[in-house]
């Protein structure tokens, strides 16, 4: 306890005089008396010292000078209304992973009677041809790719998308005057062609697909554009 009895200005026997600061100061005193019955803070899910020694709220993302200050901190409003919402969202998240949970064995079943039925074919028979262009002089590269034994040509035709070499896992160290033409046409197996790194003309005529539903053939058509040529209009 303070001494207010024998402070400088005080009469004897009177007790003194608590400043504002003093009052402050007995307040956060009770309070962290108080926190520590109900809070273990070596328990604390949201208590971080960090390097500099002070203490940091991971709930509110404050900072605090020591215990004490942190302690007053989780009696207020704005922590509590953090542990409120903290509380609901985990509610919530336990309530979905409840019907994610029960969901499970379907979709494990389903996924498993898939599995059995797919059976990858292998890769697909293709052809690749280059030419240039009479009239812009581009340079011209068509893929020519065979699927005979694909069950339903109707629902299943063959995609494709262009993939740099730092994204591509195969051949090390990526080469960037290269890029990647994926096609893929399950349950055949996904092929990939190394073509030059330029730009790709996609005007009228220019960049064509085509598949054949009947004889199972799938055909791309791309022009390169030089570096000082522009796709035309």
């Amino acid at each position: 306890m303070t001494d207010r009895q024998n402070r400088v200005g005080s009469k004897f026997g009177g007790g003194g005089v608590s400043s504002a600061q003093q009052s402050e100061r007995e307040r956060k005193e009770r309070l962290r008396e108080l926190a520590l019955e109900t809070i273990d803070l070596a328990k604390d899910p949201y208590l971080m010292r960090n390097h500099l020694g002070t203490y940091e709220c991971k709930l509110c993302l404050t900072l605090h000078t020591n215990e004490a200050n942190y302690l007053s901190h989780t009696q207020g409003k704005k922590h509590q209304a953090g542990l409120a919402r903290r509380a609901a969202m985990e509610a919530k998240l336990a309530r979905q992973k409840g019907e994610t949970d029960v969901m499970m064995p379907l979709k494990s079943s389903l996924q498993s009677a898939r599995s059995a039925t797919k059976v990858k074919i292998g890769r697909p028979g293709y052809e690749v041809s280059k030419s240039r262009d009479p009239q812009s002089k581009e340079r011209c590269l068509t893929f020519e790719l065979h699927y005979p034994e694909l069950d339903d040509p109707l629902n299943r035709q063959p995609r494709h998308r262009f993939m740099s070499a730092y994204e591509q896992r195969v051949e090390t160290p990526p080469d960037r005057n290269y890029q990647y033409l994926l096609i893929a046409c399950d349950p055949y197996e996904t092929v990939a062609f190394k073509i030059p790194n330029e730009p790709i003309n996609r005007g009228e005529g220019k960049f064509v697909t085509n598949w054949d539903t009947t004889g199972k053939v799938f055909t791309l058509t791309l022009h390169l554009l030089e570096s000082q040529s522009k796709p035309q209009e």
